[in-house]
Parts: structure tokens; sequence; C-alpha cells
């Protein structure tokens, strides 16, 4: 028995349908899934670490505020310092506001790093700055749930004979955590005071 052409149109029309329908479905769980991954932050801001006033500190100690989180060591010649400064005037820039931002300083030289070296240090950028260390092992593992970079280096002229070598971006975590943003070594506090203005 054949198909008439009326026929055989119905059912092109049907399999066409019956496409755009799956096509449909698909691009709606797509479309959802996009919408999830961009609701949720890439990582979360995780650490239990030691502070300059020997005080063990996790993430959970600054829920409801915004941190500015910085790694670094306090033997560095300039980033460091620089960074830091940075930080102070945004905060200084940020009047009432600052109260909602809590500035941290992660040491990834522990073993020169103690919290008495710490809390020699961070005071020096009068900016509230909490300093954190730990175990070698704990600020490795702090630095896996971070996208960050360190080593040492061995140099002659440098106090102890080495360095570290390190990821110099400032990052910002919202007040559950979460990534917000970052800003590469340089960036202005006007930039950043500019872009903190904006999320509260």
């Amino acid at each position: 028995m054949s198909l008439t052409s009326a026929q055989k149109f119905l059912w092109v029309l049907a399999g066409v349908a019956a496409l755009a329908f799956v096509w449909l479905l698909l691009w709606s769980d797509y479309r959802a899934d996009s919408a999830r991954t961009d609701a949720e932050p890439p990582f979360f801001a995780e650490f239990e670490l030691t502070d300059h006033q020997g005080m063990v500190q996790t993430e959970e100690d600054f829920a409801g505020r915004w941190m500015l989180v910085f790694f670094g060591f306090t033997n560095c010649p300039d980033v460091c310092p620089t960074t830091l400064s940075e930080v102070a005037a945004v905060m200084d820039g940020l009047g009432d506001d600052a109260a909602k931002v809590q500035p941290i300083f992660i040491t990834i030289d522990p073993e020169r790093d103690t919290p008495a070296a710490l809390a020699e240090y961070v005071p020096l950028f009068d900016a509230g700055i909490i300093g954190l260390t730990g175990t070698p092992e704990q600020i490795a593992a702090t630095s896996e749930t971070f996208p960050i970079f360190f080593e040492r280096v061995e140099e002659a002229a440098a106090p102890d004979g080495y360095t570290m070598g390190h990821t110099s971006h400032l990052f910002l975590f919202d007040p559950d955590a979460g990534f917000a943003d970052s800003w590469p070594y340089g960036t202005s506090a006007e930039e950043i005071l500019a872009d903190l203005e904006e999320r509260f």
C-alpha cells in the first residue's frame, strides 16, 4: 500500500515536530545547567589557620563580611607591601562601609612567618588586616583551595638565603565566602574601591 503525498508530508511534519521537541528539552536542560553554573561561585574560601594573635580562624569566622584575601610573606621586598598599602587605602576609602570588609593576609612562608612575626608586620599597614599562618602542611592545604602558586626560590642576597615566588592577585570573596573577583598586582586602590562600592 503506497502512501499519498499528503500522508508523506504528515509523517515528515511529525518527524520534524518530534525532533524540535527533543531539541527544546535538551536546550532547556542546558540553560538550567548554565544558570546554576552562573549562580554558583567557581570556588569558596576555605582555611583553618592561626592569626597573628594566636587564635585559630576559619572562613566561618568572617561570615557576613566580604573578605579581601592576599597571599604573600613578610620578607617580600615590593609586591606584598605595595598590595597591602593599596588594601589599606581601600579600607580608608570605604569609610563607614569598612566594617563590611575584612582584609586577610595569608603567608606562604610559614617557616619564618610565625604569629609573632605577623603581629609585627600587619599592624604596619593600619587597616585592620588579619595575618594568618600555620604549619607548612596547613598552608599547602589552604593553597589547594585557591587558584594560587608559590615556591621557595634560593637567593643568596635575600634574608635567610631564600625568597618566595608567588601569585600576586588580590582576591575578593562575598559574605558567603564565595569567590567574587580578583585584581592583578598593580591595580589601583581607586579601581578596587569603585568595584567594591558597586557591590554594597
